[in-house]
């Protein structure tokens, strides 16, 4: 398996930066997907549980309910998907609130199999109201996943945590964290695709808030937009041109749910037409 320097990695995309060259990860539920985002050009590769949900026809919230072990998840999606990527860094998606990680351990087991960084997912950065103040006031809250980030990037693993407040995305940075990806609800769109979402606009206002935040605490973090309305090339693109402290795209949905299900379809209906 590949080995990552995280130095380089992160010198690569700070350059791209300066160039304002857009930063695109994505998010990869099968093999398929993580061989063919890096054909496509793909500059970085997040694997989580969720990515196997949406993948299997599922919606992507079935990640944060107990259908199964999220970190026992990412480590049976590694068999398929790190032997088929070459070039490409790939992301471990880590639940930062399971009690029963032995963290060192498990950190060191991504480092040996080949995985360049993390990302925290599941995430109670999702869950809102009563049952979110539940979770922080037992010991199950997101501060968990910030300590996760925190000792991933001190054993040399790339970084990149969701965070969903500008307080989020100040301790994110606090813990060391490389590249902040602004996360705006689950992706619309499609069969599976949530349909409450802010907009665009909106979106634009919060990542700039999210990242100033971000910035006051350490100058050289890196910040992606994902989900909500942002489900399209067109949508990124518009955040890209309307946000001040933004350097590229996350998709998960939108990169691999999305356009399967439409060529999926297509190519379906494509077959039926035929005639003798």
């Amino acid at each position: 398996m590949a080995r990552w320097n995280k130095a380089d990695l992160l010198a690569r995309f700070r350059e791209m930066a300066e160039r304002r060259i857009p930063i695109i990860g994505g998010g990869a539920g099968t093999g398929m997907s993580a061989k063919w985002e890096e054909a496509g050009g793909i500059d970085l590769i997040v694997i989580y549980n969720s990515g196997k949900y949406r993948m299997a026809g599922r919606g992507s919230l079935a990640g944060l309910l107990a259908y199964g072990n999220a970190n026992d998840i990412v480590l049976e999606m590694a068999r398929e998907v790190l032997p088929v990527t070459k070039k490409t860094p790939v992301l471990a998606g880590v639940n930062g609130t399971d009690p029963f990680v032995i963290w060192d351990v498990f950190l060191r087991q991504l480092l040996d199999l080949g995985f360049a960084g993390v990302q925290n997912f599941p995430t109670v950065g999702l869950i809102d109201g009563v049952f979110r103040a539940n979770l922080e006031e037992t010991g199950m809250g997101y501060a968990l996943e910030v300590e996760a980030i925190r000792r991933a990037g001190e054993m040399g693993l790339l970084t990149t945590p969701y965070v969903f407040s500008a307080e989020d995305a100040a301790a994110m940075a606090a813990a060391g964290a490389d590249i902040l990806v602004c996360h705006m609800g689950l992706t619309t769109k499609g069969s599976i695709g949530a349909a409450t979402a802010k907009t665009l606009p909106q979106c634009a206002e919060l990542i700039d808030a999210w990242a100033e935040a971000a910035l006051r605490v350490r100058k050289d973090v890196l910040v992606l937009c994902h989900g909500g309305p942002i489900a399209e090339p067109e949508d990124a693109a518009f955040i890209l041109r309307t946000c001040k402290h933004v350097h590229g795209f996350y998709g998960a949905s939108s990169m691999e749910r999305l356009p399967v299900e439409k060529a999926i379809k297509a190519q379906t209906e494509a077959f039926k037409n035929i005639s003798f």
